[in-house]
């Protein structure tokens, strides 16, 4: 029996990273669910399992078989997109979320953000802004990222400004990637693929233009699906990166597996997640009280607020309402959490 990784999901088929680097073409065996947790896919990238390499023989394939899932020590999830009502696990064991956010061509709106931002607070996934295609950006625009950036620094949370085609901020990607398992998240045409190939161009993952008729991104990520990463920056070799002889790393099961396998020594490899552009961002599992909490420029004010149990709605004596008031907090943010709380898009479909 070996450990491997979940790296991507193909159908009824998943590939599987051995501790070796060596990728697997497997299924799954028996009920593979952890106790007391219900999802629509059992099996999420990122997830730890227990696999048998080669264990049998599916038409003129040699494949593995997973037999045993790891409890996550996070996952993040959302409204699956044909039923409301459960929730789909995007991807587990994760060190951080990238949000990826345009401001045009197409615009990130502030409640898709703050939809995501809740969520992985909730889950405790740090969360990191990235504000992509700033090449791209008339006047207007570059006032509006200037407006963004004030309201999620204030908040607290770090942002960083990237144009993947032009390698703005791309050093500084890759430095905060090192090492890490991060997923990344945004609409379609955020250019989530584009940054990928922009940090490792070898992946050569397939891009769309946006259409130029609805300025929205169209779908080239079908489906979550991690990439190790092969950092470099001139004149050093960042911890992460791995040690590769030959051309890729082989997979077992392939009639023709490559012989190049990939090892790491005593430094851990680079993991990123693409996921497919959704629409929208449905929470799941959380109630108005563990909402609010999630919200960090709100939570550093609940002890003043007149009332422990404030809910910031209609309360006398609310510090939050009163920052609000006074400009003191973003009424976007305010916003939002009004439209969380009150399910204003509970009836939306998210994709």
């Amino acid at each position: 029996m070996s450990t491997g990784l979940l790296m991507r999901s193909n159908g009824s088929r998943y590939i599987v990273r051995g501790e070796d680097g060596v990728l697997h073409t497997c299924v799954a065996k028996g009920k593979l669910r952890i106790k007391g947790f219900s999802s629509t896919n059992p099996l999420a990238v990122g997830d730890i399992v227990e696999f048998k390499p080669a264990a049998e023989k599916v038409g003129n394939e040699i494949i593995g078989a997973i037999t045993e899932l790891h409890d996550r020590r996070n996952y993040l999830v959302r409204k699956s997109v044909n039923l409301s009502h459960h929730k789909h696990v995007i991807a587990s064991n994760m060190d951080q979320c990238l949000v990826l956010v345009t401001l045009a061509r197409p615009r990130t709106s502030y409640g898709f953000i703050d939809r995501v931002l809740v969520t992985a607070e909730a889950y405790r996934i740090p969360p990191i802004i990235i504000f992509n295609k700033v090449d791209d950006y008339e006047d207007d625009e570059l006032g509006l990222l200037a407006e963004y950036e004030d309201v999620y620094q204030a908040a607290g949370y770090r942002t960083l400004i990237t144009s993947a085609l032009k390698n703005v901020g791309m050093e500084e990607v890759k430095e905060l990637l090192k090492g890490n398992v991060s997923l990344l998240v945004g609409h379609s045409g955020v250019g989530k693929s584009t940054l990928v190939n922009a940090i490792d161009p070898a992946l050569d993952l397939h891009t769309w233009e946006i259409s130029a008729s609805t300025d929205k991104g169209q779908h080239t990520t079908t489906a979550a699906e991690m990439f190790e990463l092969q950092l470099s920056v001139p004149g050093s070799q960042f911890p992460g990166q791995a040690a590769l002889s030959g051309d890729k790393p082989a997979e077992a099961g392939r009639s023709a597996p490559d012989s190049r396998q990939l090892t790491t020594g005593n430094s851990p490899p680079t993991f990123i997640i693409d996921t497919p552009g959704v629409k929208g961002f449905g929470l799941v599992d959380m109630t108005q009280a563990e909402i609010v909490d999630q919200f960090p420029e709100f939570l550093a004010l609940k002890s003043a607020c007149r009332f422990g149990n404030c809910k910031h709605m209609k309360e006398p004596g609310c510090a939050v309402l009163e920052a609000v008031e006074k400009g003191d907090l973003a009424a976007s943010r305010y916003n939002s959490y009004i439209d969380m709380v009150e399910g204003v898009d509970e009836k939306s479909s998210y994709r």
